[in-house]
């Protein structure tokens, strides 16, 4: 970016990115008074200076790096994460100063509104600027190894060193082990619930730093900005900065606590938390007792539409389902929802309308197959992937044969690809549609897994490690 090698210099050394983490006056002139006073007196108590931690040069370049990785959309100000590392050159002395003083001013966030994968709905996000999401960054990477090593053992979301795959793999341990019944809480619209007053009784508990505190309080306080009017928080996290996931998890642990102490077998993902029980009547107190829990405790509101006590088969949980048989093991299995986005997704990549080549369809296709393969590796059932491969495929041939529109061009290309005159020239001069064609024994042969694979599309059985 601008001839800049991130790896070898993150920051050019000018004199204002050294002024920002190397200040030539005293540290002590920017400092607060009593900073000052806790140097002097001898105080060991390192999270009374965490704000110093936060804009230590190697958390900052740290942080700049992930949100340029990350990318995004820019905020209210317009401003892109291309531009950001230019702004830091300019502006980093001045935003260090301001961090260290505690005066720094959060801006509104800007509301985007996205489609729940569900189909239910809307998800509100907030988008911060790119300069705020850098301060989050930073502020994240200083006060999630505070936090994150007391989190319970049956939290995956958004933590270092865990994953969905994991929960997945602890609750069907659950389900092995004769917990056939699930308590399913549903949080209903949680980031936006989120009580401001309990989460910073929360954070006071580790963090002693009252800048670092007053600065994480103007964030959640920041408001969003809404058709040109910036509407206050009271209450909420929202969506969309680095911050809200750890400071969700630093909510939700007070319920992971409860449950460890009521002695639950248990396994939470962000705002998804199941419960797992031998018998049904044991579900249904354990849900009714949850329920009044959250809502008079926690102050967080259940959706009893889509929560529920039932067999642990019958729930989805991130974006997986349960395949129990009597004497045999659990088998993890796609959800249908889950498969129902995945067709949604490939529906989009393989619009017969959209004019790209044929090289670029299936570059566009290969991304999207392995971050989703990545994610449902766990799935235990590998006839789905084959059946998903032979829709994809029969899909790409509707492609090609809407590409080769005209009888003359279609027997040729069916020619070439090693079809006989007379099984081509069918093909070629049939009234039927292309999904119709797609499917016919002409077009399996001419346009098979092996043509596929010369056009080096990937596979799922390949990708999931099971064969196809």
């Amino acid at each position: 970016m601008n001839g800049i090698k991130p790896a070898e210099n993150p920051i050019p050394r000018s004199r204002e990115s050294e002024e920002m983490v190397n200040p030539s006056r005293p540290t002590s002139v920017l400092e607060p008074v009593s900073t000052r006073k806790s140097h002097s007196s001898g105080a060991t108590d390192d999270n009374c200076l965490l704000m110093e931690k936060v804009i230590e040069r190697s958390n900052i370049l740290s942080a700049l790096e992930r949100v340029e990785k990350n990318k995004g959309a820019p905020g209210i100000d317009g401003m892109t994460t291309q531009q950001l590392r230019d702004h830091l050159i300019k502006e980093g002395a001045q935003l260090r100063m301001e961090l260290l003083n505690g005066t720094y001013l959060p801006q509104p966030v800007r509301r985007v509104e996205i489609p729940k994968a569900n189909g239910g709905g809307v998800r509100k996000l907030g988008i911060p600027t790119v300069r705020d999401r850098l301060v989050q960054q930073a502020i994240l990477q200083v006060i999630n190894p505070i936090f994150d090593p007391a989190f319970s053992e049956s939290s995956f979301g958004f933590r270092p060193g865990k994953s969905a795959q994991q929960a997945i793999k602890q609750a069907k341990g659950f389900i092995d082990t004769g917990s056939k019944f699930v308590v399913d809480i549903d949080l209903e619209a949680f980031f936006d619930r989120v009580n401001h007053d309990k989460l910073m009784h929360l954070l006071r508990s580790r963090i002693h730093d009252q800048r670092l505190l007053n600065i994480i309080r103007r964030f959640l306080n920041a408001g969003v900005m809404e058709h040109g009017t910036c509407v206050r928080n009271e209450d909420g996290v929202p969506q969309g900065g680095p911050l809200s996931p750890c400071l969700s998890n630093i909510m939700l642990d007070v319920l992971d606590k409860e449950l460890e102490r009521r002695g639950h077998r248990f396994v939470r993902f962000a705002d998804d938390c199941n419960v797992y029980v031998k018998t049904r009547r044991a579900a249904e107190r354990v849900f009714n007792s949850l329920v009044e829990y959250l809502e008079k405790q926690l102050k967080l509101r259940v959706n009893l539409m889509k929560s529920a006590a039932d067999f642990a088969n019958r729930r989805k949980f991130l974006g997986i389902s349960f395949l129990t048989k009597q004497g045999s093991k659990t088998k993890v299995r796609l959800a249908k929802p889950s498969e129902e986005r995945f067709k949604a997704r490939i529906r989009e990549l393989t619009n017969r309308h959209w004019g790209v080549s044929l090289e670029t369809r299936i570059s566009r296709i290969n991304e999207y197959l392995r971050g989703w393969s990545a994610y449902f590796r766990v799935v235990e059932t590998p006839s789905k992937w084959s059946d998903l491969q032979g829709w994809l495929m029969r899909r790409l041939r509707c492609c090609l044969l809407v590409q080769w529109k005209r009888p003359k061009t279609r027997w040729q290309k069916l020619k070439g690809l090693g079809l006989s005159a007379e099984k081509a020239a069918k093909i070629a001069g049939s009234r039927k549609g292309p999904w119709c064609l797609a499917l016919t024994p002409q077009l399996h042969i001419a346009l098979g897994a092996a043509y596929w694979r010369k056009q080096k599309l990937l596979f799922l059985g390949d990708l999931m490690g099971n064969g196809s």
